[in-house]
């Protein structure tokens, strides 16, 4: 699953970066056609890999107020 994951990511961006910078229309890609090879590479991953990344984007994406 990681190697599909991974072959989908360089295959669909290559793809997208190829119309983006062509000046081709991307219009008709679905938003879920970019995220699609992740979810693969996702599912590739170890099951200790898998929580280190939910934990790494909890992290990540986790706003705090310092203000006290």
């Amino acid at each position: 699953m990681l190697i599909v994951g991974v072959l989908g990511v360089i295959i669909i961006y290559g793809g997208f970066l190829y119309l983006f910078f062509s000046d081709r229309s991307t219009a008709a890609l679905p938003w879920f056609l970019l995220i699609s090879p992740w979810i693969c590479v996702y599912f590739g991953l170890t099951h200790v890999q898998q929580v280190a990344v939910i934990q790494w984007f909890s992290k990540k994406f986790t706003f705090k107020n310092n203000a006290k």
